[in-house]
């Protein structure tokens, strides 16, 4: 622990310098306007992106959730379709489980 508080604690080689090295310009080191455009441009497309890619998952899910009220107005439809023919179709089988037929004028032989 002692040695790796000494190592933190000393001085780097070689000593950093306040300015450029000679030879060195400011655009060589720096992205530039250039480098600050194409960094702003890949920012922005991104941006347009997401909002595109949210806007279409939400029409997705808006799209499933009409399609699951659809198909539940549907069943229910039916199972009231169903409701309003049974009942009838129930009447005429009672009544021949019962012997007594609409059609029919006289008792059976």
């Amino acid at each position: 622990m002692h040695q790796l508080l000494l190592a933190l604690s000393t001085t780097p080689t070689p000593l950093p310098t306040p300015g450029l090295r000679e030879g060195i310009s400011e655009d060589q080191i720096t992205p530039g306007l250039w480098g600050f455009i194409m960094t702003a441009f890949f920012v922005l497309a991104t941006a347009v992106l997401i909002v595109d890619m949210v806007r279409r998952i939400r029409r997705v899910r808006y799209r499933g959730q009409v399609e699951e009220e659809r198909q539940a107005a549907a069943e229910a439809a039916d199972i009231e379709a169903d409701d309003v023919r049974h009942p009838v179709e129930d009447g005429i089988q009672s009544r021949a489980q019962d012997g007594s037929d609409i059609n029919r004028r006289g008792p059976r032989e």
